[in-house]
């Protein structure tokens, strides 16, 4: 009998670490092709167009929310639609939804205590969950505004050196549960996923990712075999 692989989806009881962890990953490894894309350049968003420019690229953008350095708070922009616009957040405003179907504070809340990389997580979480392209954080008048881009220009990261580098980075610098963050980039990459009592494998195409795990779920080693790009 075939077993169907379960898909990576939000269900209740999940908190927002959870979240985190079945689609942080995924944020990351876009981040990382956005920045092969843009280089360097800073981007200036015209808010007036919902636009964000890059020398010769722009991408129309979604507000997720943005910080305040001062006071140290994040607010999101579906709660701020009188500075915004109702266009403008509309993805936000998705993200609000999910929050209040499965019960995820974090989505629900107007205003929320936060570090810049509590900022970085939450639009992480909220720009993967909405299947987004990549998110960017511009600087502007004292506040950091977190947006969400949905863009072709964008490409992808397929070899598996990148997706075990992508995958390593995004379990060191974050508070996720590793097992669950495995499961979910491979599956959410569109790869075979095949778990063991401690290790799992991405099969990725001829090759394979394997993460060891110790008895508490954390990471002890991520291997490649099959595959000459190391």
């Amino acid at each position: 009998m075939k077993v169907i692989e379960k898909p990576v989806e939000i269900e209740q009881g999940d908190t927002f670490k959870t979240l985190l962890s079945k689609y942080g990953a995924l944020a990351l490894d876009r981040q990382e092709n956005l920045s092969k894309l843009i280089g360097e350049e800073v981007g200036d968003l015209d808010i007036e167009k919902g636009e964000l420019s890059f020398a010769d690229i722009t991408f129309q953008v979604q507000i997720l929310g943005f910080f305040m350095k001062e006071s140290r708070q994040w607010s999101w922009a579906w709660d701020n639609e009188d500075i915004f616009g109702e266009k403008l957040i509309k993805s936000a405003q998705q993200i609000k939804a999910i929050g209040e179907e499965f019960e995820i504070p974090e989505f629900t809340t107007p205003l929320l205590n936060a570090t810049y990389d509590d900022c970085h997580s939450l639009a992480m979480t909220s720009s993967s969950i909405l299947a987004m392209d990549a998110y960017y954080a511009v600087s502007e008048d004292g506040l950091d505004i977190f947006l969400a881009i949905k863009s072709d220009m964008i490409g992808e990261n397929e070899t598996p050196k990148e997706f075990r580098d992508t995958f390593y980075r995004f379990q060191k610098s974050f508070n996720i549960y590793p097992k669950i963050a495995f499961e979910s980039y491979t599956k959410l990459k569109g790869y075979g996923f095949k778990p063991h009592d401690d290790f799992a494998l991405a099969k990725i195409g001829e090759a394979r990712v394997m993460a060891g795990y110790t008895e508490r779920g954390n990471i002890t080693r991520l291997l490649i075999f099959g595959d000459d790009e190391r």
